[in-house]
């Protein structure tokens, strides 16, 4: 374990050196989060409680949206492009071999870019947006470590789905397709865009009961104190069925990609 633990601080430092690029990403999400709040208080001043939320929560949503957009990665991004070149170019085939596990190997990477951006992009457009609008912040300590287990299990269920993206690659030609596909999925089905609470009958059923919305929704209304108690167990519980779900299938995927490569190198 300690070996993941040296690579998942490596993944930290990695993303911890593009300070310019962390600067302008705090500045995109503060703008686009302004842009959100906006239309959001004139959609509930409209139709005040949607969704189960008053005005205050509904800003506090978009903020969490912004603080986690590249945490939980709900637009995509982080390791899957650069494991997908690794196939392409065969040098997975080094990795393979190496005495050491290629999904922990890459999840530890992954949760040090998640801690990096949680810190370096995530606090400083909540706060921006805690000063300029009157948010839902919880009232009791005990909700901030339920949030960030949340986060956790989000980051991880985010990493299980794109795991399987990247290892597409062995069986297509371009994995490109896969990944742009499951970008636009998860910009939707995690509530990104609105809240999945305003999503009407089947279709809001089809898109909570989805990995993706484990990614924002999930936690959010576990910020919000929407998941108490019991409530909150079954929200860990879900996210949770689905991160050990994702990681099974990509552990099943490597193997069939395993073998695909000892074939074709014997």
């Amino acid at each position: 374990m300690r070996l993941y633990a040296v690579v998942a601080a490596g993944g930290f430092r990695r993303y911890a050196t593009y300070r310019t690029a962390t600067a302008a990403g705090v500045f995109t999400n503060t703008v686009f989060g302004f842009i959100l709040a906006y239309t959001y208080i004139a959609l509930w001043d409209e139709r005040p409680q949607l969704g189960g939320y008053d005005t205050a929560q509904a800003l506090t949503y978009v903020w969490l949206g912004q603080a986690l957009l590249m945490a939980c990665a709900l637009m995509g991004g982080g390791f899957e492009d650069e494991l997908m070149e690794r196939v392409r170019t065969g040098d997975v085939a080094v990795d393979l071999y190496r005495p050491a596990d290629l999904q922990l190997w890459w999840l530890a990477a992954d949760l040090g870019r998640a801690a990096f951006h949680l810190l370096g992009r995530g606090v400083a457009p909540m706060v921006l947006g805690a000063l300029a609008f009157d948010l839902a912040l919880p009232g009791s300590l005990w909700i901030w470590p339920a949030f960030l287990l949340s986060v956790f299990l989000g980051v991880v269920v985010s990493f299980g789905v794109r795991y399987l993206v990247a290892l597409s690659a062995f069986w297509l030609l371009d994995g490109a397709g896969a990944s742009q596909i499951t970008m636009l999925a998860g910009l939707f089905f995690s509530g990104m865009l609105l809240p999945l609470n305003l999503f009407p009958g089947l279709l809001g059923e089809v898109a909570r009961a989805l990995p993706w919305s484990s990614l924002l929704q999930v936690p959010a209304d576990v910020f919000l104190g929407k998941h108490t108690g019991w409530g909150l167990v079954e929200a860990y519980a879900f996210q949770g069925g689905w991160a050990v779900v994702l990681l099974l299938a990509g552990r099943l995927t490597q193997s069939a990609a395993t073998r695909r490569v000892v074939v074709q190198g014997g």
